[in-house]
């Protein structure tokens, strides 16, 4: 089953239960879904949409960075569990070894010495990763990486 059709079985499932931010959740993340796939003219292969429900995450994520800041902590507790429940249809997390192990075969395989070539590194590494890491974690490793090798 598609990362697509388990959302919206999730979001039938919600409904039937009556539980309002599984509902609002998914529904804000499948309509963000849809619209990506107008604009791409195509359905969305599943690397795609868990990039987007990374997109969502961090989005609910920096949300509640600037709630702590003005001290509104209602709406850090209203988000947290969407956040949560999002990540339930993320494949498992990579961890920093996995990670680092990933980049420094990407870098090998593409032969990049450099900052400059980050580019190129990024494009394959974040193909292998599969959704298991967000962009963000794939690029502070990649720049680590390059970086000190020219140390």
């Amino acid at each position: 089953m598609s990362a697509k059709n388990s959302l919206e079985n999730a979001l039938k499932q919600a409904m039937r239960d009556k539980d309002e931010v599984k509902r609002n959740s998914l529904r804000l993340a499948l309509s963000s879904i849809k619209l990506a796939e107008v604009d791409a003219g195509k359905e969305l292969d599943d690397l795609a949409v868990f990039s987007l429900l990374q997109k969502e995450i961090k989005t609910k994520e920096e949300t509640i960075a600037e709630a702590i800041k003005g001290g509104r902590n209602e709406m850090v507790a209203a988000i947290e569990p969407e956040i949560e429940f999002l990540k339930e249809f993320l494949p498992k997390e990579l961890s920093d070894e996995e990670l680092s192990t990933l980049v420094n075969t990407t870098i090998q395989e593409t032969g990049a010495q450099s900052i400059k070539e980050m580019g190129k590194v990024m494009k394959i590494a974040i193909e292998k990763a599969a959704g298991r890491a967000s962009n963000d974690r794939i690029s502070k490793m990649v720049k680590e990486i390059l970086t000190a090798d020219k140390n």
